[in-house]
């Protein structure tokens, strides 16, 4: 399991506030203007694209980012449910980037394993979604609980929502750096038994125990 970040937490005057503080959002988010926007749908970062040239750290906005591979079955069954997000919530946005094409930010924000769910305001990463259970239910109930926002109660996953943007199909792929471990790990073992019996040679005495 992922470690949880840390979110917002309410200042010390309001924790005295009783069910008011309860109610306040973890995550104070700026709720953009949908003004003009007729559909509202998933956008997937390519290899070319940085993911910080899409979060603005001088605002208070807030973005849901996936980290995804297109050959894990769990993002797969969970990209239906990650597609209609963006009609349950027309005001924030949501990315979704390919992890094996990005790994420097996977590092960065330790998305070790995927799919790998963050919540960003601006630039800064505020919460992890670590429920087990992926469904647009539990997504929407991580949102509210973090920012406060309603989901509409109108949207549910539809068939548009199986095919895409996100793929719900498996595709295959070579995870490379695996098979490069393995490339390593087999070269090493026999590097390994060839000095060995090179140097059982050189000891005197050796060579005549191998004789007999």
């Amino acid at each position: 399991e992922q470690p949880v970040l840390e979110p917002v937490l309410p200042a010390p005057a309001e924790e005295q506030n009783g069910t008011d503080s309860a109610k306040a959002p973890k995550v104070n988010c700026e709720e953009r203007n949908t003004t003009g926007i007729e559909r509202f749908t998933l956008q997937i970062l390519n290899v070319s694209q940085d993911l910080m040239e899409f979060l603005n750290p001088n605002s208070s906005d807030c973005t849901l980012v996936l980290f995804y591979t297109p050959w894990c079955r769990f993002s797969a069954s969970l990209a239906p449910h990650f597609n209609s997000l963006p009609r349950a919530f027309p005001t924030l946005r949501f990315l979704a980037l390919d992890a094996s094409q990005h790994s420097s930010l996977s590092t960065r924000f330790g998305t070790v394993a995927v799919p790998n769910i963050l919540l960003f305001q601006g630039a800064k990463p505020m919460a992890r979604f670590n429920h087990t259970d992926r469904t647009l239910e539990t997504l929407k109930d991580f949102i509210f609980n973090q920012t406060g926002i309603e989901a509409r109660s109108d949207v549910a996953v539809t068939e548009e929502d199986w095919e895409g943007p996100l793929p719900s199909v498996l595709t295959k792929g070579i995870d490379w750096l695996l098979l490069f471990s393995v490339l390593f790990l087999a070269s090493f073992v026999m590097y390994a038994t060839v000095r060995t019996d090179s140097i059982r040679w050189l000891i005197p005495g050796q060579e005549h125990e191998h004789q007999e």
